[in-house]
Order: structure tokens, then sequence, then C-alpha cells
């Protein structure tokens, strides 16, 4: 894997993600957080879980040296902030969303192909970094995919996220945006 494959999965998984946002951004409150009985309540609760494992991720690849006690002081902290009640609504979440999504940014890009091979402790192994990355981006395409069929169990319509369809559309939005980043109605 190279810097170039990590950088495309990762403005894969920021435009799907930010299209799940937008798809939900339709539900009225109740909708929601309406208990749907899957292995996160609500879409409301699905949605902090992602984000969540975008920063606890995140915070584990910056740490030099990752220990037991880190890593417990890291899930504490995940777990405080995102706590599904923290976030009443799909503006809380895009708010939280996009400060993370920054600082992941920031990190994509600072990579290099060579540092994509650095092992880190995982459980009771080692795993290249290329690796643990592409499981996130994995992760968050699995609980998308929650997120669709909640939308359906709502009556509401979700917007694709699939790769493809990034490959087709969404590198077009995404070149256009700077052209007409002052302009909401383009």
């Amino acid at each position: 894997m190279t810097k170039g494959d990590i950088q495309l999965l990762y403005e894969y998984d920021r435009w799907a993600n930010n299209r799940v946002l937008q798809a939900v951004s339709v539900l009225t409150a109740e909708q929601f957080t309406r208990d749907l009985g899957g292995s996160f309540r609500s879409v409301r609760d699905t949605l902090p879980h992602i984000i969540g494992g975008a920063w606890i991720w995140l915070a584990y690849w910056k740490e030099l040296a990752p220990n037991p006690p880190f890593l417990t002081e890291l899930r504490t902290r995940r777990d405080a902030l995102f706590e599904p009640e923290a976030f009443p609504n799909v503006t809380a979440v895009q708010l939280k969303w996009a400060e993370v999504e920054e600082e992941q940014t920031e990190f994509v890009n600072r990579m290099t192909t060579e540092s994509l091979e650095t092992m880190l402790p995982f459980r009771k192994t080692q795993v290249r970094l290329a690796h643990l990355m592409q499981h996130l981006a994995n992760h968050s395409t699995y609980h998308r995919g929650q997120i669709a069929l909640m939308m359906r169990q709502l009556n509401a319509e979700p917007l694709a996220t699939d790769f493809h369809v990034f490959l087709v559309e969404g590198r077009r939005e995404t070149a256009a945006a700077p052209a007409n980043q002052g302009n909401l109605s383009a």
C-alpha cells in the first residue's frame, strides 16, 4: 500500500461519511434516536460509534509507545467523548466529526509509503500501520451499511456510498469543491 492508496481510501471514507451525515439530516429528532434494535440502538447511537472509532485509532497511531495503561485511559476518554446522549442531533455529530476528520486528514497527509510499513503492537502481535488504517476504513463502511438499513426501516432514503460511486461522482465533486467553495448553491 502506498501513500497515494491510503490517501484515496481516506478521501473515499470522508466522502462516504459525509454522504451519510447528509442523508440522516432529514430525519426527525424522534427518528434519529428511535431504538431499532440493532447492534447500536439508533442512527444517533451508531454515528458516535463510527467517529469514536476514528478518534481512538488516530490517537493510538500517534502514540509513540502505546502501553496497556495508555490504552485503558484512551478507551475511557473515548467512551466519555462519544457517549451517544452527547449528540442530540445531526448538527452535534457533524461538528465533532469535522474536528476528528481534520486531524485525521492531517495525519494521512503526513504519511509516507515507508511510514505505512511501521509495525504497531496490537493485542498479542504486531500489525502494519497500513493494515490498521484499512481496518478503520472498513469499520466505517460496515457501520454505514447498518445506517442505510436503519434509514430504510425509518422510511427514509439512504444515499449511495459505494466506492465505485465515489470514483465516478465523489472525486468529481471533491475536485470541483474548491472552485465552488464560496457558492453554496453550486
